[in-house]
């Protein structure tokens, strides 16, 4: 029922129907909840994951803690070589181009192979330095070196579902990539069951089991993640590539050939939002490297805390999805009117939920740290830092879901400027002020006062900027090559 409603309101935009409030609002409900719903079981498997990995001890969760940032940025690059192309397929699909959208998507799938490749070997020849690079102690860099050569190998799957999963979701389908993520969680859990931890005793209902395991430690939580994401992938392209009524490949004959054109357009969306999210993992980098001399405690509070919060955050990132794909698909059909209603929805819906969460998260700080650290200076400092992020959380939603809404009209690059003024004249700058007086503390205080800064400028963006204007001459340019 659900499915079908979507598709018919969906279809309201491609044909230029009028469309009432109450038609746009069930509209952002039925894509941000399905994305809501997989945000948060990523999110509950990595406090699953965090808590396995935080009763090896604080070094081990120090160590996974040291590369995460790394892993960020990496992840994150393979999420701009998609969305450089996902946004050119909605914009096609917007506009009734079906068969253009399904060769784009064709060659994607080349461009996203080479680039997940060639990344793959980039963190297999760094992942023994990168420790060290980081400032790691020797407890942890054996660790941390592993945990990050694991999961670069792994680069060209993550490619390939971030390719998949968003080129449905471009298409208007959020149901089917929210189910594989939940499946990815629910594997990767199991997976890191058996990985994790040794053969060992386990009581249950007052009886006894012998539960086998592999004992691999740290490395197991990777080789973990890594087969759930093997199966999601595997899942994920099959249903985008074979069984979507808008994107399956067999419908026409088509190359796989990248041509100049549609490379150049990803590249031009894709670019700037692969150099803003270097810049700010690369600023997220710089603070492991202020919060590693503030020893393994800090580190793991830090890294406890930073999990504990996607809880709140990523309910913003399953919104900005839906506002990515209505925007992109209303601009490709030159609804203007739709393109700002959409906007406006979606940014106050984040808000609001974030801001829930925020207050959430703020009572519930230690029952959250507890969860994945028995260590109870983690667990009391990572509160305090939770309590003081808590405050920030409206206007992060704000930041999140009006960067959803500028990457769905293809407008990537002020946005990414924006960024970088944020993190680096702002949020780095403070850090390094209050962290040799303040420690852990100083480190998120400058990281609220940051989120505040950036959601407000977001928002003068949304309100006053020309943030449709460049996807304009784009879908002009598409048309004439197309």
């Amino acid at each position: 029922m659900a499915k079908s409603q979507t598709d018919r309101l969906m279809l309201m935009i491609r044909n230029g129907e009028r469309m009432t409030l109450r038609d746009r609002l069930m509209l952002v409900a039925l894509l941000s909840v399905p994305s809501i719903l997989a945000q948060l079981s990523s999110i509950v498997m990595q406090y699953i994951d965090a808590s396995m990995v935080g009763k090896l001890g604080a070094h081990q969760s120090a160590s996974v803690g040291l590369v995460s940032s790394s892993l960020w940025l990496v992840g994150g690059l393979c999420g701009a070589v998609s969305t450089g192309f996902t946004v050119q397929v909605a914009h096609h699909i917007g506009a009734k181009r079906d068969a253009d959208a399904r060769n784009v998507f064709r060659q994607s799938l080349t461009v996203g192979l080479c680039f997940g490749v060639a990344l793959a070997l980039i963190g297999a020849i760094i992942s023994p330095y990168l420790p060290v690079w980081l400032g790691g102690s020797a407890a942890i860099t054996a660790d941390a070196s592993r945990y990050f050569l694991i999961f670069s190998l792994a680069l060209p799957l993550l490619q390939y579902d971030f390719l998949a999963s968003g080129m449905l979701r471009s298409s208007g389908n959020m149901r089917i990539p929210s189910m594989i993520n939940v499946l990815m969680c629910v594997l990767d859990v199991v997976f890191n069951f058996f990985l994790i931890f040794p053969t060992r005793e386990v009581e249950m209902l007052g009886m006894s089991f012998t539960m086998p395991g592999a004992g691999l430690g740290v490395t197991g939580a990777a080789t973990g993640t890594v087969l759930a994401e093997l199966v999601g992938c595997v899942l994920m392209m099959h249903y985008a590539v074979a069984r979507s009524p808008l994107l399956r490949l067999r419908q026409e004959r088509g190359s796989f050939k990248p041509t100049l054109a549609c490379v150049k357009r990803a590249f031009h969306i894709g670019a700037p939002m692969g150099l803003e999210h270097l810049l700010m993992c690369s600023a997220q980098v710089a603070i492991i490297v202020i919060v590693a001399p503030l020893g393994s405690i800090a580190l793991a509070a830090n890294s406890f805390a930073v999990t504990a919060e996607s809880l709140c955050y990523m309910p913003g990132f399953g919104i900005s999805d839906a506002a990515t794909t209505l925007v992109g698909q209303s601009i490709g059909a030159k609804r203007r009117d739709l393109t700002y209603g959409f906007a406006h929805i979606t940014v106050v819906l984040g808000m609001v939920v974030m801001g829930v969460m925020g207050v959430l998260m703020y009572v519930a700080a230690p029952v959250m740290m507890s969860i994945m650290s028995p260590v109870r200076e983690i667990v009391a400092l990572g509160t305090d830092v939770l309590r003081i992020e808590a405050w920030a959380e409206p206007l992060f939603a704000a930041s999140i879901v009006c960067y959803g809404v500028f990457v769905g009209a293809g407008d990537t690059l002020k946005p990414c400027g924006m960024t970088f003024l944020s993190m680096w004249g702002v949020r780095l700058t403070l850090a390094a002020l209050l962290a040799p007086t303040m420690g852990l503390k100083g480190v998120w205080i400058a990281m609220c006062i940051e989120l505040i800064f950036r959601g407000i400028i977001f928002l003068m963006r949304l309100k006053w900027g020309n943030w449709t204007h460049l996807s304009r001459k784009r879908a002009v340019t598409a048309e004439n090559h197309a």
